[in-house]
């Protein structure tokens, strides 16, 4: 007994390391590097159109292939993820993904394309799921809010000052050369991956008693217990995973747009050139890298003060955001470009928003040892926005000429989501298997 007051002790004396904040960034990181690799081929679009004779519609089914494989490899991601634990699945997730990236640049057509798109998504699914499980084993309860849209925002910052970067290498070496570079870029992240992380926080030789303490608060970083308490597809019969993959399947619908038909759009139905749609494109994504950090961190912040129940936080940091993102309506039927300009900007804050919350509720709901799977359910059903999006999106602008009625689809479809997540879901709290 005095042994164990002793050592509670030298822990409340003991400063507290801060390990978890470079785990975090090195998420925070991939998620970026992820980004960035699946956008490029948005931003190429007018030159590899031109270059290897691609149609719009083709180009609609090359977006859309990244995200079928994208989405359907998430629940085995989830699952590969819990099994051989964070550091292999996301590092060898990181090299998978960085090698496709480098080999696109060596594409000769549409068939090319499509198999390394293809590939890409399939390296590319184990990011997020990962991501997820990681929240649970380093970040204590009051922090994994804060911790979800950190690492969420790496998408949004990797755009906004991807995007221009993108469109200078691409001016100053080629479309080609750009892939090459971005694949070693995720192969130099995928080394120091394997040289820092560890599983366990207690397995890390810089995480003091103190920090080990405080991340333990809430969460059980010490069980080796690898056990699930049931099968994966019996989770998809609980309502609230149920309403959580409709909700962001609305979300992902249209945060999609940004990174798939958003260069085309400025471009085609507002007039930029080239460099001035790498500025342009990269606005919206910069409004809701900021917005995603501050939305979590004040979620947290709103939930800890003790007046709200956790429930009311999420969905309605949820609902917020989703009122605004359907602000992308009104952007499609103005007539000046700085007034559309903000209403991407505040749209896509809108949908991040509603992401900080979303990448949360997997650890706060999940069954032991299951975090990593639900986030992978819920990436899932939600991707198949990315699938369906950029192909619906290039036949009605075939149809169309214009961009217009497809923006408008998008609104409709977030107040749907906006429904879903007043009424469909329910508590957010542990799922009790029957």
């Amino acid at each position: 007994m005095e042994a164990t007051h002793a050592i509670d002790k030298e822990m409340q004396d003991q400063k507290r390391t801060h390990v978890r904040w470079a785990v975090a960034a090195m998420m925070w990181a991939a998620i970026a590097i992820n980004f960035i690799d699946r956008t490029t081929l948005a931003i190429a679009t007018p030159h590899i159109m031109r270059d290897l004779s691609i149609t719009t519609e083709e180009m609609g089914m090359l977006m859309s292939a990244f995200f079928l494989c994208y989405a359907l490899l998430q629940i085995p991601a989830g699952f590969v993820s819990e099994k051989i634990g964070q550091r292999k699945a996301l590092g060898l997730s990181v090299l998978w993904w960085s090698i496709a990236t480098g080999l696109t640049g060596v594409a000769t057509g549409f068939k090319s394309l499509l198999g390394l798109r293809m590939v890409l998504g399939i390296g590319e699914a184990g990011a997020y799921p990962s991501n997820a499980a990681i929240t649970r084993n380093w970040f204590p309860k009051s922090e994994r809010a804060t911790v979800g849209g950190l690492f969420d925002s790496g998408q949004k910052f990797g755009g906004a000052f991807g995007i221009p970067i993108l469109t200078w290498l691409m001016i100053q070496i080629g479309w080609q050369g750009t892939f090459v570079v971005l694949g070693a870029l995720g192969i130099i992240w995928a080394v120091v991956w394997f040289l820092f992380f560890k599983d366990n926080p207690a397995d890390h030789k810089s995480v003091n008693a103190a920090e080990l303490s405080y991340i333990r608060d809430g969460v059980d970083v010490g069980n080796e217990d690898k056990t699930m308490p049931c099968k994966w597809y019996q989770l998809l019969k609980y309502r609230n995973v149920q309403a959580m993959c409709i909700g962001f399947f609305t979300t992902n619908y249209s945060s999609y747009f940004f990174i798939t038909w958003l260069p085309m759009y400025l471009m085609k139905d507002r007039g930029l050139s080239f460099a001035e749609m790498g500025f342009a494109a990269s606005l919206p994504l910069l409004c809701g890298a900021f917005a995603e950090v501050i939305a979590g961190w004040a979620s947290d912040k709103v939930h800890s003060s003790g007046r709200f129940s956790l429930t009311a936080t999420r969905k309605g940091f949820m609902c917020g955001g989703l009122i605004l993102a359907s602000s992308i309506g009104f952007a499609a039927i103005t007539e000046s470009l700085w007034v559309t300009l903000l209403l991407l900007c505040c749209a896509k804050s809108g949908t991040v928003i509603a992401a900080s919350q979303v990448w949360a509720i997997p650890s706060e709901i999940a069954p032991r040892n299951m975090t990593g799977i639900v986030a992978g359910i819920q990436n899932c059903v939600s991707n198949f926005g990315g699938v369906v999006g950029p192909i619906v999106t290039g036949f009605i602008v075939g149809a169309t000429g214009h961009f217009e009625f497809a923006m408008l689809f998008t609104a409709f479809l977030l107040f749907i989501g906006l429904l879903n997540y007043i009424f469909y879901l329910g508590k957010i709290e542990q799922i009790q298997v029957d």
